[in-house]
This record gives C-alpha cells, sequence and structure tokens, in this order.
C-alpha cells in the first residue's frame, strides 16, 4: 500500500466491505484520511482487506448484517476503536434468487428485506444513538437502478431497494438537521455479488451503456466520499444515480 494520508480525524462504519462496492467505499474513505471499520460474513475476506486497506487505520468486525448482537458490536467496536463514528455506509445486501416474481418463495422475499432493508435501518438507528444524535455526521445507503424501476428476475432485490430509497428519505427528514441521509443507486457494477449479470457477456452488457462500460467499485466508492464530504453539506434525501448513463436508453425503440 502506497503512504497513507493524514487522518482527517473523521471514522466510518462501511457495512459488507470485503470486497466489491463496499471495499471500493471503504478505499475512497481511507484515501482521503478516515479510519473505517468493515464488517463482512468472511472473516479471511475481512483479513485480506484489512490488509490491503491498511491495518494502521482500518478494523473488521465479522457477523451477518441482519443479527441485532452483529449491529451493536459493529457500532461499539468502531466507538472503542476511534472515539466516533461520523459516516455510516449501509452495502451489506443478498440478492439469493432469480426469476419471475409470481414464484417467488415468500420467505427468501423475507431474508432479502431482512439484510437489505432491516438491517440498514438497525444500524442507523445504533449508529444515531451511539454518535451521530450529538455530534452530526451522514449516513450513504447502497441502493440500485433495480430500486427506480423494473428488472425482470431480481423483483425481491428491487422491491427491498425500492424500500431501502424511501428509508432514507425517511431518515433524512427525522434525522435533519444534525445528520444528512443520502443513496447511492448504481447500476452493474463489476463484483463477484453481480457476476451473473455480465459474466461471459460483459463487451454486450456494456455496449448497452452510453459510457461503454460497467460500472467498476470506485465509481460508487468516489460517490459515497462525496457524500460523506462537506461538498455535499447541502444535499440530503436524495438517491444519486450512478449509471454509466442507462437510464439516457429509457423509451429508446
Amino acid at each position: 500500500m502506497t503512504e497513507l494520508p493524514a487522518l482527517s480525524g473523521k471514522a466510518a462504519l462501511v457495512t459488507g466491505a470485503s470486497r466489491g462496492i463496499g471495499y471500493g467505499v471503504a478505499e475512497a474513505l481511507v484515501a482521503r484520511g478516515d479510519r473505517v471499520a468493515i464488517t463482512g460474513r468472511n472473516e479471511d475476506a475481512l483479513k485480506e482487506a484489512v490488509d490491503r486497506l491498511g491495518a494502521e487505520r482500518v478494523i473488521a468486525i465479522p457477523g451477518k448484517a441482519h443479527d441485532l448482537d452483529h449491529q451493536s458490536e459493529a457500532v461499539e467496536r468502531t466507538m472503542e476503536a476511534f472515539g466516533r463514528l461520523d459516516f455510516l455506509v449501509n452495502n451489506a445486501g443478498t440478492n439469493p434468487v432469480f426469476g419471475p416474481i409470481a414464484d417467488l418463495d415468500l420467505n427468501v422475499a423475507r431474508k432479502v428485506f431482512e439484510t437489505n432493508v432491516i438491517s440498514a435501518l438497525g444500524f442507523a438507528q445504533k449508529t444515531w444513538h451511539a454518535w451521530q444524535k450529538d455530534n452530526g455526521g451522514a449516513i450513504v445507503n447502497i441502493a440500485s437502478v433495480a430500486g427506480i424501476a423494473p428488472s425482470p428476475f431480481i423483483a425481491a432485490y428491487g422491491v427491498s431497494k425500492a424500500a431501502l430509497i424511501n428509508l432514507t428519505q425517511q431518515l433524512a427528514h427525522e434525522f435533519a438537521p444534525k445528520v444528512r441521509v443520502n443513496a447511492i443507486a448504481p447500476a452493474v457494477v463489476k463484483t463477484r455479488f453481480a457476476q451473473a449479470l455480465y459474466e461471459g457477456r460483459e463487451e454486450e452488457a456494456a455496449a448497452a451503456y452510453p459510457l461503454a462500460r460497467l460500472g467498476v467499485p470506485s465509481d460508487i466508492g468516489g460517490a459515497a466520499a462525496f457524500l460523506t464530504s462537506e461538498q455535499s453539506d447541502w444535499v440530503t434525501g436524495q438517491t444519486l444515480v450512478v449509471d454509466g448513463g442507462i437510464f439516457l436508453n429509457a423509451g429508446v425503440g
């Protein structure tokens, strides 16, 4: 790793950050000098992420995002390690099913909502009470373009992300003026999570995007860094679409 920047004096918690978008967000925050706590289910993957990001600035808390005890532990350990928790990035998510919503197993739907929506609320509540209520800060929820428009075969995921976008607005209204809450809605980003959407056909998939490529984790990391910076101090309750221009094609025959 290259020489670390001077400390910013801020600290963040990024969920689901051992790889993919979460790792890209953590990397962007570390690059500007924040100290960062990352979570994830795989301890080995978390350890590798900490090694790459720099153990001087990053700690890892393994666990499942929907687990209430894990949520409490993650917030408590972040506070113990850094003495503050300015920024929360809710990235942890799941999409275990691919198929028509008419045949969707409702128990699977409950699991998707538990991870993608309820856990984000839990982390937000705990972060608010631990630090942000008295000291301010920002929350960023990683949503999806699937939460803005219909996405065939990943309907449960899309509906959960639509709920997360509305949760963002509810939190932004309630937590103002102390805390700003925004969401990011990416299109397809090249991660293991989204691999089924482009594997073996990346060139074809990218051709649909006006910017002629799929997203990469650093694209979302940069957006999250903006939404947790002073440059976005008058932005709250918004969903920033980061989609390579794919929505520009809406309505085109």
